[in-house]
């Protein structure tokens, strides 16, 4: 999302209505090497996870606790565009810290149950200063951090999480109030919540648009700007599109959450692997859940920044399992998962960097693959794909088993100028996409972000069918945002604003005329249907820039949209129509266009 917008004057009115590689190849070099022993353990020995994890029980003092936390804060709150990564976990128990979190931080209870860890205090992400906005304050690029399996009893009034993309909160308890926004009205553009419980009231604030799945709210959630939408949610407020802006699904079609570290009663270190679930509503966590299915530690190669592609490859050509620690991972090839219900786990936010032109990950067309927790920067030398879920001649069913991609992140220029043609390419069929933000970089460190510099297509296509993903954020990219090629397709939440810097009409025409959708769903598909839409238009380069369409689509019975939004945020041009003929033009000035069922 953007950095600035100069008409937030508009937005605040209605907000507060609504209540590396070789240096020679440009890549960085990887932040502090770990220590090259450990990277396996036995059943009952402490691993370890290299410098930048640090693991705490009840009995550390707090003092030294607190002094870490601030430290990383310290180091990580303005670092957007840095290589250090943290994860703080703690063991069962109670702790009394405020744990604030910066850029590429993790903080996770290390229970079987969220309520085994307690933090008496808070897990927060605030504000960051903005001279542009009249708040003075903003959220809009508090980016790639994440908390999880805990709970918090806030000492403060609330628990703050003013979060925007790829910042998830899974299976975490609130025990009080929740705060979206960072303050004062000040701008904060979107996140994700999964498998959590909130006691009390939700307070969106400013937040443009928002996916909560698969939990429970105890009280209110206090209002809405554009898109929010709720998906297997006990006590989510009632459908209301577009006044109030909830989109709400009482049940999920087919879930499974994401894998996470715990310690056992034996004091044994596993990671569970959560069941598949169809057609839910709340938390895997409930009264009377069953136990989650899990895997030992020592089945897990675990691997460090400074390990190579091929010593990563060979250890899962060996059937072990990968969990990455934080870091970043110069990979001269793609990492390969070939066996089937091979769970890859990044701890601490992890950056997976490619800087040959290969993909960074390859996953082969087989049951029960997870992938989860990890950032994919695109490297100086163009990729054809980052990431490939089995490859175009995959048909084989998944239904009972499928491959899942939860928590990974995209990111094309920013720290270097990258370039890939497409980030996510999702060929098997039945393929869980849960919480994904691809991201053409709009602003970044000098040099690395332009028409011509940091160059991509686009984000995420889905050839294979019965694919379901819940939500997918894609942004800027210079084509076609999201292609849909598969049958049966279902996307709940969508949120994308179309490329800033087209420098010409001319240098931006697709095969249908002015501009290339966002969302585009292929001619021949028969059946498609999709829930909780945003799209977005901030054409900032001076030029009339239009868009025929935000969603693109075959006019027929079976492919299906519901709660589609497009928004004119400033800057000149605009989208014309919503979804195909379907809409009314947001162009030239602030303005919105619902579409609440097509066709």
């Amino acid at each position: 999302m953007r950095p600035v917008d100069p008409s937030r004057r508009r937005f605040l009115a209605l907000t507060a209505a609504s209540a590396a590689s070789v240096t020679a190849l440009g890549l960085p070099a990887a932040s502090a090497a770990a220590s090259p022993a450990g990277h396996g353990h036995g059943e009952g020995a402490e691993p370890d996870f290299g410098p930048n994890v640090f693991v705490y029980d009840p009995a550390t003092p707090v003092e030294e606790i607190q002094s870490n936390l601030d430290r990383i804060f310290a180091g990580q709150e303005h670092n957007e565009m840095g290589l250090d990564r943290y994860a703080v976990l703690f063991k069962p128990g109670r702790y009394e810290v405020n744990a604030r979190l910066g850029y590429y931080t993790t903080v996770a209870g290390l229970g079987a149950h969220p309520d085994d860890v307690e933090i008496h205090g808070a897990v927060r992400v605030i504000g960051q200063p903005d001279p542009n906005s009249e708040a003075g304050i903003s959220a809009l690029t508090n980016f790639w951090r994440s908390v999880e399996n805990l709970a918090v009893s806030p000492t403060d009034w609330s628990n703050q999480w003013a979060v925007s993309q790829a910042s998830p909160m899974r299976r975490v308890h609130i025990k009080g109030i929740l705060w979206l926004e960072p303050g004062n009205g000040g701008f904060s553009s979107g996140g994700y919540i999964a498998d959590s419980k909130v006691d009390g009231i939700t307070i969106n604030g400013s937040q443009q648009q928002w996916l909560t799945r698969d939990s429970e709210l105890g009280g209110d959630w206090t209002n809405g700007v554009w898109n929010q939408v709720f998906s297997g949610v006990v006590g989510a407020p009632a459908q209301g599109f577009p006044n109030p802006p909830y989109t709400t699904l009482p049940t999920s079609p087919v879930t499974r959450e994401k894998p996470y570290l715990f310690v056992d009663g034996a004091g044994r270190w596993r990671v569970a692997v959560p069941r598949l679930r169809r057609d839910t509503a709340g938390t895997t966590w409930a009264a009377g859940a069953p136990p989650v299915p899990s895997l030992p530690l020592s089945d897990f190669f675990i691997a460090r920044p400074t390990d190579s592609a091929k010593r990563i490859n060979q250890e899962l050509s060996r059937g072990r399992h990968l969990l990455l620690t934080p870091g970043v991972y110069q990979l001269d090839r793609a990492l390969r998962v070939k066996r089937p219900d091979t769970v890859v786990l990044g701890l601490g936010m992890p950056s997976l960097a490619p800087t040959t032109g290969d993909a960074a990950l390859r996953v082969e067309d087989v049951d029960g693959v997870r992938i989860a927790g990890v950032l994919v920067d695109a490297g100086p030398v163009e990729s054809d794909v980052l990431v490939e879920v089995g490859d175009r001649h995959s048909h084989r069913s998944h239904a009972g088993n499928p491959i899942s991609l939860q928590d990974v992140f995209f990111r094309i220029g920013g720290p270097y100028a990258g370039r890939a043609v497409t980030s996510l390419v999702v060929n098997s069929r039945h393929t869980l996409i849960d919480n994904i933000w691809a991201w053409r970089g709009d602003h970044g460190k000098p040099g690395t972000i332009g028409w011509t510099v940091n160059t991509a297509d686009t984000g995420v296509v889905v050839n294979g069918d019965d694919v379901t993903a819940y939500g997918l954020f894609v942004e800027h990219y210079q084509r076609w945002q999201t292609i849909w090629n598969g049958e049966r397709g279902r996307t709940v939440f969508y949120q994308s604003e179309l490329p800033y810097d087209p420098p010409s009409q001319a240098a931006w025409r697709s095969p249908t005329g002015n501009g290339w959708a966002s969302y585009k769903v292929a001619d021949h598909v028969r059946e498609h249907e999709a829930w909780g839409l945003g799209v977005y238009s901030y054409f900032n380069q001076g030029v009339d820039i239009r868009c025929d369409r935000a969603i693109e689509a075959p006019r027929r019975a079976g492919v299906r949209f519901h709660d589609a939004i497009t928004v004119f945020l400033d800057g000149s041009g605009g989208i014309e129509r919503t979804v195909n003929e379907a809409g009314t033009p947001v162009v030239g000035s602030y303005g919105t266009s619902a579409v609440v069922s097509y066709p």
